[in-house]
């Protein structure tokens, strides 16, 4: 049976009474490679055919505009639309907020970014940012609604705590905090009261529990490292392996899916994991060579892993009980990736990635990791509960 395809905000940005709202002003739009309608039409070209003459500045996040840029702290330039001739600013670049500057050409700031369900990723540090610079300056924003690409329902992991906060967790939330990007502005509205003239178009036809699989849409890769919807399903867990030096396989076609070292012992790994690690997925031994980052060049051993049961797999906790494997198997080799990381650069990575010193300290004292788990459960009940009030979908 086909599937009927989710509208997202871009295709029903056209609609009454959004197409009134907009009508006359003067509009930024904060998007990249990924912001197609679902005939594929880039949400410039949308907005520029609803609102002709209207679109006066464009805005691109961490990777760029047209997602061309790999990694942490490798920054886009500012540029200019040749076709529109209009400002194609980066909010990736010396600095990662909007200026006032770049704020004046617009009344309203309409942001059109896929968020891939995980904690880490930044475009929801760059989406507050404009929020708050909107808030300061009394521009409006408009947030067109995407799918959550590993659903709405499950919340995983310890939340953030407040020491941490970083453009890789601007806020105490969850690593898979099982909320839509628009969901997460109202959200950031209310958690840093911001005075903002907020308004987002919601999705006709997404509901919670929907995988990206369900919702009949064309995957675009938000950022070059996340060429797959697998990629975001394993993409919670296995970004912990950034705070690591080992590789996550960035440098290789199947990043995140894919990772290891030249020392690691797949086998001893094995035997070493927790009986319910491997829930809901298969580890493969896999070899593999980088052509770029951590081990390039070098050949890896490592696993890759396959998602059989995306409702059973806990990304999370799966990846947590590999790495305390690999530090007890290679307490010699196994090493946590020292700063800078994302502008930070007195805390370690790791810290800022799992959002807390003490998780790294009990990984390192060989405790329990079901008992870990159990610390964090009420917690994440507490946060599914406090959430609530910002959700759009049933």
């Amino acid at each position: 049976m086909k599937i009927k395809p989710v509208l997202t905000g871009l295709d029903r940005l056209g609609q009454e009474p959004w197409k009134n709202m907009l009508r006359g002003q003067r509009l930024g739009l904060l998007a990249n490679q990924a912001s197609l309608n679902g005939r594929l039409t880039h949400a410039r070209a949308v907005v520029s055919r609803f609102f002709p003459g209207q679109l006066t500045a464009l805005f691109g996040p961490q990777h760029g505009y047209g997602g061309e840029d790999q990694d942490n702290m490798v920054e886009t330039p500012h540029a200019q639309d040749k076709t529109l001739k209009i400002p194609l600013f980066s909010l990736y670049a010396e600095a990662r907020d909007p200026s006032a500057a770049m704020f004046d050409p617009i009344d309203t700031l309409i942001i059109d970014l896929q968020d891939v369900g995980t904690r880490v990723y930044t475009f929801a540090s760059t989406m507050l940012n404009c929020l708050k610079a909107a808030a300061a300056q009394g521009k409006g924003i408009l947030v067109l609604d995407r799918p959550n690409p590993i659903g709405g329902e499950v919340v995983e992991g310890n939340l953030l705590e407040p020491e941490f906060y970083s453009f890789v967790g601007p806020y105490r939330l969850p690593m898979r905090h099982g909320l839509t990007i628009g969901e997460m502005a109202r959200l950031f509205v209310h958690a840093f009261d911001l005075d903002c003239d907020l308004n987002i178009i919601p999705m006709h036809g997404w509901r919670r529990h929907m995988l990206w699989n369900e919702t009949g849409l064309r995957w675009v890769m938000p950022s070059p490292n996340m060429p797959f919807p697998d990629t975001a399903l394993v993409y919670p867990g296995q970004v912990i392996w950034e705070g690591t030096g080992l590789s996550e396989g960035r440098g290789t076609c199947r990043p995140f899916e894919i990772f290891g070292a030249p020392y690691l012992d797949t086998a001893a790994i094995r035997r070493n994991l927790t009986s319910d690690a491997g829930k809901g997925c298969f580890l493969q031994d896999y070899r593999f060579r980088p052509t770029f980052h951590k081990w390039a060049g070098d050949l890896c051993r490592g696993f890759l892993i396959h998602v059989l049961d995306p409702h059973a797999y806990q990304p999370y906790y799966t990846a947590l009980a590999l790495m305390k494997a690999a530090m007890e198997v290679h307490p010699e080799d196994f090493q946590w990736k020292p700063p800078p990381y994302e502008y930070e650069y007195k805390k370690k990575p790791i810290d800022l990635i799992m959002g807390s010193r003490s998780l790294r300290g009990v990984l390192e004292s060989g405790e329990s990791l079901p008992l870990i788990r159990e610390r964090w459960l009420p917690e994440l009940e507490s946060y599914v509960r406090w959430r609530r009030p910002f959700l759009i979908y049933s």
